[in-house]
């Protein structure tokens, strides 16, 4: 079943409210999803400073690396370090790695959705853009790892809902070009087809239409990048989904209930998205 929310603030007076505002949509979904969830926030001062790299492992501990701080969240450690994305993530050889970037922090793990929230703090971050999920596990265990999202490349992420039919040939046909999985989650075939289209230099819409041609299956999908904020949906749309618009924000979710405690709702333009169509905002 599952739950997507995701909310891509246009103004800036809101961005001290997207913990908050993220927390309240994840929650609504939490009937869709109760054994794991996960968020990915972009722009948050703290767990993302300006100039940093930031790393999330899913580990009780990480090694001590100078001039890096860690903030542990008990599962889940956030490490963050004026240096490369590269060079911190070589500091953190051969443990689980949750999501990197400069502006992305992502933060996953198994329980409850509300229960998770709390404890991540996820009511007190800021920043621009938050993607979130709730899953009810199908495809694979339920693990920290087997959580959404998936953010496998540089500063992006991939939430699912549904099912990939052939996410097994496909995932050796990335393996054969020297991709490696984590787990056998197919959304993670998903997110990492998508980001190797966007490391060949392909744009967001021409990566999620070669997806749609190669994927078979039934889904609704949302990719963040720390530019841009996108959603598609399979050919037959049969998985819900639910588009909000204003001057201030717009906002994604599985189910409309999600969104009505987005400020402005009222004035906002609610449209379900088409089959195939890629919807995408930029920041």
């Amino acid at each position: 079943m599952c739950g997507i929310v995701g909310l891509h603030l246009r103004d800036p007076d809101l961005y001290p409210r997207l913990g908050e505002l993220l927390t309240g949509m994840l929650c609504e979904m939490s009937e869709r999803g109760a054994d794991s969830a996960g968020v990915a926030v972009y722009g948050d001062p703290v767990w993302s400073p300006p100039g940093h790299a930031t790393v999330t492992v899913l580990a009780p501990s990480v090694p001590a690396i100078d001039g890096a701080t860690v903030i542990d969240l008990g599962e889940v450690q956030v490490v963050h370090a004026p240096m490369p994305v590269g060079d911190l993530l070589a500091r953190l050889p051969g443990l689980p790695i949750a999501g990197f970037g400069e502006e992305l922090t992502v933060l996953k793990g198994v329980g409850h959705p509300r229960d998770l929230a709390t404890a991540f703090g996820l009511e007190r971050a800021q920043g621009w853009q938050g993607v979130g999920h709730t899953r009810m596990a199908t495809e694979s265990a339920v693990t920290p790892a087997g959580a959404h999202p998936y953010a496998v490349g540089p500063d992006q992420c991939l939430v699912h809902n549904g099912s990939f039919a052939n996410h097994a040939t496909i995932r050796r046909h990335l393996r054969a070009r020297g991709v490696v999985f984590d787990s056998e989650n197919d959304t993670e075939v998903g997110a990492r087809y998508v980001a190797q289209a966007l490391a060949d230099g392909r744009d967001i819409e021409s990566a999620l239409k070669s997806l749609c041609a190669e994927f078979d299956g039934f889904y609704t999908l949302l990719v963040s990048n720390r530019d841009s904020f996108a959603v598609v949906r399979d050919a037959i749309a049969c998985k819900p989904a639910v588009v909000a618009e204003t001057d201030a924000w717009v906002a994604m979710a599985s189910e409309y209930r999600a969104l009505v405690g987005l400020p402005g709702i009222e004035q906002a333009r609610i449209f379900e998205p088409e089959p195939e169509r890629i919807y995408a905002w930029t920041r």
